[in-house]
């Protein structure tokens, strides 16, 4: 942050007993990973999203949206920016129209609210039943499994934008709903994510099919067992690399004889190679130099580059990543 002592003033004054200094960021990731962060802002709806991204921005202060901290590996010198905590979670299911629907909060776990959708008996994020990511995340990466992804579900999510575009006032900001279009979905990817701290995903619809409990859940139970005998058990942020074209990342990992490899307490998975996990102790650090280590060996054996799933976030001294 710019101005540390000023700038902390500001937010205190703006956000109250919203906002917490020094915050560690293990407890906040899905593998228990990172330093931490200087400043945390908690934001419990969307409209206290909304209006703790205005005053970010207003007063040019970098801010990074964590919801459940499943797909991006925090730096251990933690992250300069503001983290703004996504704990926003309504959500408002219509059955009687057609299609059926759920409107819900970005900061909603999206595997949660699956299984509530098979409680209604409404059909459609099957799929999503283990995924521990929020909904918010899952529109910004296009989350996706069993041939299945977010923006096949998408009718519209509300937005908030920094009107920066085209020369616009840069303290000017906008809501929007967005269909899938503007999102401009590509595999793991859309437009906010190629455009990174320029919107917000405040709330999602979601358009689903009906069914019956007994059949969704019927679903829901065959992708789990799927997801139990292919992915292993313990901390982990998931997927590390998107499949290349034609191909998988976990199968190139292990034919590159790298399954079961430790650095520290972390250690390529030996049921998936897509997989790191955190047998206790592991450090980021740890994590990254398993992922270049992926990387290079899998360039020189089949000479693919492997392009990250995850995003790196925080202070990384110089390397890729995403932060100050």
């Amino acid at each position: 942050m710019k101005k540390p002592l000023v700038a902390l003033q500001m937010l205190s004054q703006s956000f109250g007993g919203h906002l917490q200094t020094d915050v560690s960021l293990k407890r906040y990731t899905a593998a228990r990973l990172g330093g931490k962060a200087d400043v945390m802002v908690l934001a419990n709806t969307s409209a206290d999203l909304a209006n703790i991204s205005i005053k970010l921005w207003e007063l040019d202060i970098p801010f990074t949206i964590l919801g459940s901290g499943s797909n991006v590996l925090v730096s251990d010198a933690g992250i300069r920016q503001v983290v703004v905590l996504n704990r926003s979670r309504k959500v408002r299911f219509h059955q009687h129209t057609t299609p059926p629907t759920v409107w819900a909060e970005s900061g909603v776990n999206i595997g949660a609210l699956a299984r509530r959708a098979a409680i209604h008996g409404l059909s459609g994020l099957e799929w999503a039943a283990g995924i521990p990511g929020t909904l918010g995340g899952a529109v910004y990466g296009n989350a996706g499994a069993h041939g299945s992804d977010i923006s096949d579900n998408l009718l519209m999510a509300k937005i908030l934008h920094r009107m920066d575009q085209d020369g616009n006032d840069h303290n000017s900001f906008k809501r929007e709903d967005w269909p899938p279009e503007c999102f401009e979905f590509t595999y793991r990817s859309s437009h906010l994510k190629r455009h990174p701290g320029q919107a917000v995903v405040l709330a999602v619809n979601l358009k689903l099919s009906t069914s019956t409990p007994e059949a969704v859940q019927t679903k829901m139970d065959e992708y789990n067992l799927i997801r139990r005998r292919s992915q292993p058990p313990g901390a982990s942020l998931g997927s590390i690399f998107k499949n290349p074209t034609g191909d998988y990342a976990g199968r190139l990992i292990e034919a590159a004889e790298l399954k079961g490899t430790g650095v520290g307490d972390a250690e390529i998975s030996r049921v998936h190679g897509n997989f790191i996990i955190n047998h206790g102790k592991a450090t980021s650090d740890d994590y990254y130099a398993l992922i270049r280590l992926a990387q290079q060996k899998v360039l020189e054996k089949f000479g693919v580059s492997l392009e990250l799933e995850i995003e790196l976030l925080g202070d990384w001294s110089g390397r890729e990543g995403q932060g100050s």
